[in-house]
């Protein structure tokens, strides 16, 4: 089998090409710097620019399915320049692929997208299943529909869609948990607001291997991405400085002060949402990492 990845050099898509390898998978990969060109018989990179609508068109020679995981870092401060980033990175390279897919003869059955979670409204008691319908008016909300959307357009082309709506990822090598752990080192770890939040998380190795599992067996549809039970934030803060051996005593960050540093972005910290991995186990993907506490132990040691 071979596959195009798009964000083959990300966190997530480094841990992934290392998986695909692994299990004899050869792998085409887009990347924007011809620095990061290679050229082995299992791993090959193809050069793009989404901005100019450049794409070398033999990235999809003899490729069986796309794995589309390219998209700007939502944990940077939110201007409206940025904002138009987060949203174009995703919705205009999944547009230039659906243009690339119709418009040149291929073999591609299956295009997976990563999604998100932050497609969920905010609630302190509703669990999301992939059957709820509701959209978050939030910017975060409305960047993830429209970059589902730009997926289901390659559906029209008979080619398999499926999107990977993915939680908070732990791994120590970046995203949120890095940020995390910064402040709780030296003692200063406090929940956001209240704490009683739900973040539903999910460890790096499991994330990449719903990626493989839904990949091999050809699954469609919309997955989240998440560990079968999630944690309100206060216990995940208090996991990790019980993980770090640090003391975790203080007050709630109140919402107004993390807006003053963060700006809009801080919303992210103060949002609940309880999303269910059922559908996902009910395929037979098993999890490595159903507990918060193995998960940090495995990162955090």
């Amino acid at each position: 089998m071979k596959v195009l990845i798009t964000g083959a050099t990300g966190l997530v898509g480094n841990e992934l090409v290392s998986l695909l390898l692994k299990n004899g998978i050869h792998i085409h990969y887009l990347t924007t710097s011809e620095k990061k060109l290679q050229h082995e018989t299992q791993y090959k990179g193809f050069l793009w620019n989404p901005e100019k609508g450049e794409i070398d068109q033999d990235c999809i020679d003899d490729v069986d399915a796309i794995i589309h995981l390219a998209g700007a870092s939502i944990s940077k401060r939110w201007t409206d320049s940025y904002k138009e980033e987060i949203l174009e990175s995703r919705v205009v390279s999944a547009d230039m692929l659906y243009d690339l897919l119709k418009n040149n003869p291929n073999n591609v059955k299956h295009f997976i997208t990563a999604s998100a979670i932050g497609i969920y409204p905010d609630s302190p008691d509703k669990v999301y299943s992939e059957e709820s319908n509701e959209v978050d008016t939030s910017f975060l909300g409305q960047v993830v529909l429209k970059w589902e959307r730009a997926a289901d357009k390659i559906e029209k082309l008979g080619i398999t869609v499926s999107k990977i709506r993915t939680g908070l990822v732990l791994s120590h090598k970046g995203g949120m948990l890095k940020e995390l752990v910064r402040p709780i080192k030296f003692g200063l770890g406090a929940a956001f607001g209240n704490g009683n939040q739900i973040q539903s998380w999910i460890h790096v190795e499991d994330l990449v291997g719903i990626y493989l599992f839904v990949l091999t067996h050809r699954l469609e549809g919309v997955f989240n991405a998440v560990a079968p039970y999630p944690v309100t934030q206060k216990q995940l803060v208090k996991n990790v400085a019980d993980v770090l051996n640090v003391p975790y005593f203080l007050p709630g960050i109140p919402k107004f002060v993390m807006k003053t540093v963060m700006g809009e972005m801080h919303d992210l910290l103060y949002m609940s949402q309880n999303v269910s991995a059922k559908k996902i186990i009910g395929e037979g993907y098993q999890f490595k990492y159903l507990s918060l506490e193995k998960a940090l132990k495995h990162e955090l040691h």
